[in-house]
């Protein structure tokens, strides 16, 4: 295991971060801040509590998941395709360096960006909304998973992408989407029949549902299918990324 290279490309990449710290840090976790106040303040204080949690503190883990799936994502996908774009891709690709440390690196930079990003969101939260952490490991356990997951999405994204405009594609017109319509803002108990079954096709319904569980024991799915399904889109993902640079996918060409 080369980890100089790993911890090459780590630094790179969270000095990147640090340069843009006011696009990275503070408009997330300002636009995060309105959600809180228009939706746990104001629309909250007039609703009646989901499954005796305030609607205020239950929006709480939705919301973070909502940042922390955009973060990840756009954090990696930006960090390998900079490399394409700028053509300095080939000397990664010739130099001593297997692709699991390659994306160790990228991927490991960008799970830590979108971790504290969470962290920090959720120590926001505090300021607007009183909340409780019922299994703060499960919650840790979550967070660092999910940061995971979706920075390796990302970083298929990033290989995908041949373009900036494509990078905000599936981020914007998938991902948001699916976790708007995940339980963030709602439990899926309360939909009709129907629509509860069709839900549970959305893969961020176990992630924000096994993050709640986290918080207040209260859950829409099982946090056992939770983790499992969690799990399993990260093996999907790395198998993905495997692909890639056995193939040499939109990385040679």
């Amino acid at each position: 295991m080369n980890l100089f290279a790993i911890k090459a490309i780590y630094r790179f990449e969270m000095a990147r971060w640090f340069r843009t710290l006011a696009q990275s840090i503070v408009s997330p976790v300002l636009s995060t801040s309105l959600y809180f106040v228009v939706f746990g303040s104001a629309i909250g204080s007039r609703m009646q509590a989901i499954d005796g949690v305030s609607y205020g503190a239950f929006i709480v883990p939705g919301l973070i998941m909502l940042s922390l799936l955009g973060e990840s994502i756009s954090n990696a996908s930006f960090g390998i395709y900079m490399p394409k774009w700028a053509g300095t891709i080939y000397e990664l690709l010739s130099a001593p360096v297997s692709w699991l440390e390659t994306v160790i690196g990228y991927v490991g930079a960008a799970a830590t960006k979108s971790v504290l990003l969470g962290l920090l969101i959720l120590a926001t939260a505090r300021i607007f909304v009183p909340f409780e952490i019922a299994h703060p490991f499960v919650m840790l356990l979550f967070l660092v998973l999910t940061a995971i997951t979706f920075s390796l999405f990302g970083f298929v994204i990033g290989v995908w992408a041949d373009d900036f405009q494509k990078l905000q594609i599936v981020p914007l017109l998938v991902v948001t989407p699916l976790t708007f319509l995940g339980g963030s803002f709602y439990s899926i108990n309360m939909l009709p029949e129907v629509w509860q079954k069709i839900t549970l096709f959305n893969p961020v319904v176990y992630l924000v549902s096994g993050f709640r569980w986290s918080f207040y024991g209260v859950s829409d799915v099982g946090v056992g299918v939770s983790l499992a399904m969690t799990v399993a889109f990260l093996a999907l993902c790395l198998t993905a990324v495997w692909w890639i640079f056995k193939t040499g996918y939109r990385l040679k060409s």
